[in-house]
């Protein structure tokens, strides 16, 4: 009665978690239950931590302690020995007699007349939360083991409704962020001058940093490139000009300053909230200009520094940013970095153009001088000529060759004068030496040749500059001269330049950039033609795991390998886009139905179906898709990528390779699922769950080796509800963690009522759900159930996915291994489906291996199903483990399962799981 009444409790702080009540809300609910199991128990209060590493009252009872509100209190683990052990070690601490113990903090003991205490850290993994503490004033607590596990039950319960307003407020701003550098990209592609570009750049860091006294500095290439002052915020304090003239009476170089210099050599921001306790700035300056904190983003772009962007504290209040604004307003810079870019080299061609054009002219007009003179020709003049950089060659009237100076002979590839003289002019323009008459002079003695590549005498090609002027005294014309340069360099230079701008430099796909223009103008096609098309949005399922595990040298590679098998799974004219991180876009272009788009995903995840080899490791990538189609779901890019987006995070909540197209209801629950959702709060309340059992047969004996305990909910008016349905909604809720110890204990109770009646002990297989596998409680749990029904440990199997087991491997290893030092043993489920190496298999201590159904379902009809379950059934033999084949429905597959050595099977074949009483009349045999 009284773990009906805990699991009640559990229940109800469950439910409170996830009715989106206040966090205070919830942990006012939280010590309220703490304080009716512990019925000694003088005070509970939930402490929270503070920036500085103290922990302040948030929530307690009773509300005045010793004349003060629990927000009053504040305690530093600086000072307090107790509270410090706990941070320090993630575990609660009891303490009985707090005469007896030397690490309370004396002064909360005199104060409070504290007799004993419980301090527990509110954790969830590594991550800690808050503490909670019980006291007595005057007696001792006497705290049990059994009210001992059932606080810390309600404690993590905290942690959840902790963590869940954590994440809540996490979402939020990501997609908050998201939106905002959207909006600074969308702004900054418009801008036609770097001044636009830089006065976006300032509103928007004014805006994150809540500080409008930005300025720039810009490298000068003309100065050495030196980092000069260049633009101060327009909503700065300071007027531009008195800036520029502290700047000039104070500051020789800019990058004498250690804080600038260390920005540009490592090309980081710098954050600095007191430049008075930092060694870095010069005080001669931050005294000059009045700062008393600074922060600087360094402008790169293609991996050049064009200068640094300094945001400086002006008041007297100390300001210390979040890293994940610091993040955010170096995400501005970069992107205003890289328009910067562009538009300097924009700047920049221009300016080589018109130096060039000008260059070109005066030579030209040299050229003219010393043409008219050409049969005096000096000497010197000859010296001259022949010493030009760029090439020079003359044309008659007839079009053809009559001299070349030696640079145009070596560009041209000739080795003499005389081989060019008198060759046609078509050789050089156009490859073909019998067009001469586009060399002529046109209209009003101007030349008529137009072309951008000039021929070598091998017929190769290259791209030129050249200027192409007549040879005349006064209104005669004898003749051309063409002066032209190789700018094959420059080009290649200009190529290189537009690829990184629209192109991912990892997987040589189309980027962020140049997929929203395709996407543009694919919108536009089909506005014009009538035509559908699907925009779909693809992110990798436990990517991070695999980069955290491998590193990400190793995760750049599987990218590159998942970027090909993307590029060969769609229609040819479709577009595959990197979006950034593990994420990619694909755009299927004149779609006629849903069916087309369903069979490109389906090629996508065939594709994704074989293992990825990398380094000697095998690599099963699954992937999450959200799907919006053009125009039912939107008519502007934006539009369709944001509901895209949001499909495939719907995807994300069912299993790795699974779709899903958008929808006006998408992100809200069905009533349905709601309503099951409300029932099942009361569900465990009311004792409306049933466990059924699936007999696990020895095929070759006839004998039950073994059940599986599967539970059910028998609605009271919906019927008997099947796992699928509800077990997401437990997970999605938190009822997950008691429902699971409602199986566990039921299942086990069960055991001995058999045994207890005679019947010969046989296996009991429960699964365990992730969530219940993390929770810090579980070995207590299930060595308290072994207690509590007297199960000998070794007929209690617990099954575990592959997947659990890798979600946190090394967490799981210490997990299993003090559960098998309860003598339990442990099962891996759905083998063969999940992510799990020989080498973690190996560390793993399992004793059973379950053949997925999947395998054993077209076991007489796939070759690849065979070969899988032969290798699981061998490897399972060779590892010393047993093996269990799931599924089993046909007598063939029993047989061809039996002759390899795979005895134990479960499935249709034998029984689908029914009721214990159905069980026992059909497969238990009396000892």
């Amino acid at each position: 009665m009284k773990d009906h009444s805990r699991y009640r409790q559990l229940a109800n702080l469950t439910r409170l978690i996830n009715t989106k009540l206040q966090l205070k809300e919830m942990l006012e609910a939280v010590t309220e239950a703490i304080s009716e199991e512990v019925f000694q128990c003088d005070s509970v209060g939930i402490y929270m931590p503070q920036a500085d590493g103290s922990f302040r009252g948030y929530t307690g009872k009773p509300d005045f302690i010793n004349g003060m509100t629990i927000d009053m209190h504040v305690i530093d683990p600086k000072n307090d020995a107790l509270v410090r052990e706990v941070v320090e070690k993630n575990r609660p601490v009891y303490i009985p007699d707090t005469a007896s113990d030397e690490r309370p903090s004396d002064w909360a003991v005199d104060s409070f007349l504290i007799r004993s205490l419980l301090v527990l850290p509110i954790s969830f993994g590594d991550e800690l939360f808050g503490l909670v503490f019980l006291f007595n004033y005057g007696q001792p607590m006497n705290i049990t083991d059994e009210q001992r596990e059932t606080v810390e039950a309600f404690v993590n319960m905290a942690a959840v409704a902790i963590r869940n307003a954590n994440d809540l407020h996490r979402k939020e701003d990501l997609l908050q962020e998201k939106q905002f550098l959207l909006n600074v990209n969308r702004e900054l592609s418009r801008c036609e001058t770097m001044q636009d570009a830089i006065e976006i750049c300032f509103r928007y860091i004014g805006e994150v940093l809540k500080n409008d006294n930005a300025a720039v500095h810009l490298l000068d290439p003309l100065a050495g490139r030196k980092i000069e002052p260049a633009k101060l915020s327009k909503q700065s304090s300071w007027s531009e000009d008195e800036w520029l003239k502290v700047h000039k009476m104070t500051v020789a170089d800019i990058l004498s300053d250690k804080v600038y210099q260390e920005a540009v050599q490592t090309r980081k921001p710098i954050f600095i909230p007191d430049v008075t306790k930092d060694s870095r700035p010069d005080p001669q300056v931050t005294k000059a200009f009045g700062i008393r904190g600074l922060s600087v983003f360094p402008l790169v772009a293609m991996n050049e520094v064009l200068g640094f962007i300094a945001v400086p504290n002006l008041s007297d209040e100390l300001v210390d940013y979040p890293k994940s604004v610091q993040q955010l307003a170096q995400s501005v810079v970069d992107s205003t970095a890289s328009t910067l870019s562009n538009l300097l080299y924009m700047d920049k061609q221009e300016m080589i153009i018109e130096e060039r054009t000008s260059q070109v002219r005066e030579k030209n007009r040299e050229l003219e001088r010393v043409v008219t003179e050409l049969e005096n020709l000096s000497r010197e003049k000859e010296l001259i000529l022949s010493s030009a950089g760029e090439g020079i060659f003359g044309l008659d009237l007839q079009g053809h060759m009559t001299f070349c100076n030696p640079a145009g002979l070596e560009m041209l590839g000739f080795e003499r004068e005389e081989d060019i003289v008198g060759l046609p002019c078509g050789w050089i323009f156009w490859g073909d030496p019998a067009k001469t008459t586009g060399c002529a002079v046109g209209p009003d003695n101007k030349p008529m040749v137009q072309v951008d590549r000039f021929y070598r005498k091998d017929a190769t090609s290259f791209p030129v500059e050249y200027d192409l002027s007549l040879i005349q005294e006064g209104d005669d014309v004898f003749g051309q001269v063409v002066i032209f340069k190789d700018i094959t360099e420059r080009r290649q230079l200009e190529d290189e330049i537009k690829y990184y701008a629209y192109y991912d430099s990892l997987t040589d796909l189309p980027n962020r950039l140049l997929l929203r223009d395709r996407l543009d103008h694919a919108l536009t096609n089909a506005a014009l033609n009538k035509e559908q098309l699907a925009v779909l949005f693809l992110d990798l399922d436990r990517f991070k795991l695999i980069n955290d595990t491998f590193g990400h040298s190793f995760g750049d590679l599987l990218l590159k390998e998942v970027a090909i098998r993307l590029s060969t799974s769609i229609p040819e004219t479709g577009i595959v886009s990197r979006q950034g991180g593990d994420e990619f876009m694909i755009i299927l272009l004149d779609v006629k139905t849903k069916e087309e788009v369903i069979q490109t995903v389906e090629r996508v995840n065939a594709a994704f179906a074989e293992p990825i080899l990398l380094e000697g490791h095998e690599i099963f990538i699954k992937n999450s898709i959200g799907i919006a189609v053009y125009p039912e779901d939107g008519t502007d890019a934006e539009a369709l990528i944001r509901k895209a987006d949001t499909a495939m995070y719907r995807s994300k909540e069912v299993a790795g390779g699974s779709f899903h197209f958008y929808h006006e209801g998408m992100g809200r629950r069905t009533i349905e699922n709601v309503k099951y959702e409300n029932a099942l709060y009361r569900a465990l309340e009311r004792d409306e769950f049933v466990l059924f059992y699936q007999p696990q047969m020895d095929y070759c004996t006839g004998e039950m080796a073994g059940v599986e305990a599967l539970i059910r909910w028998q609605h009271p008016t919906e019927g008997l509800i099947p796992p699928n349905v509800f077990i997401p909604l437990a997970e999605q809720t938190g009822l997950i963690v008691p429902i699971g110890e409602w199986v566990l204990r039921e299942a086990a109770g069960q055991l001995m009522k058999w045994m207890d009646a005679g019947y010969a002990p046989v296996n009991m297989a429960v699964n365990l759900s992730a969530a219940q596998f993390e929770q810090d409680d579980l070995v207590t749990v299930v060595e308290q159930v072994l207690a509590d029904t007297g199960i000998p440990p070794r007929y209690l199997h617990l099954e575990l996915t592959e997947n659990q087991l890798m979600r946190d491997s090394e967490l799981a290893i210490n997990t299993m291994h003090r559960l098998k030092k309860l003598g339990v043993q442990i099962a891996i489920d759905d083998f063969g489906t999940g992510y799990s190496s020989l080498g973690y298999l190996q560390k793993f201590p399992v004793s059973t291996l379950k053949i997925d159904r999947s395998f054993i379902r077209d076991l007489m009809d796939d070759d690849d199903d065979r070969a899988l379950t032969d290798t699981i059934i061998t490897m399972a033999d060779n590892l010393g483990m047993e093996v269990i084949a799931e599924g089993v429905e046909t007598e063939p597959q029993a047989d061809y399962l039996a002759a390899r050595s795979c005895a134990l099977m479960q499935g249709y074949f034998f029984s689908p799981p029914i009721p214990a009483k159905q069980l026992e009349k059909r497969f238990l045999k009396n000892k």
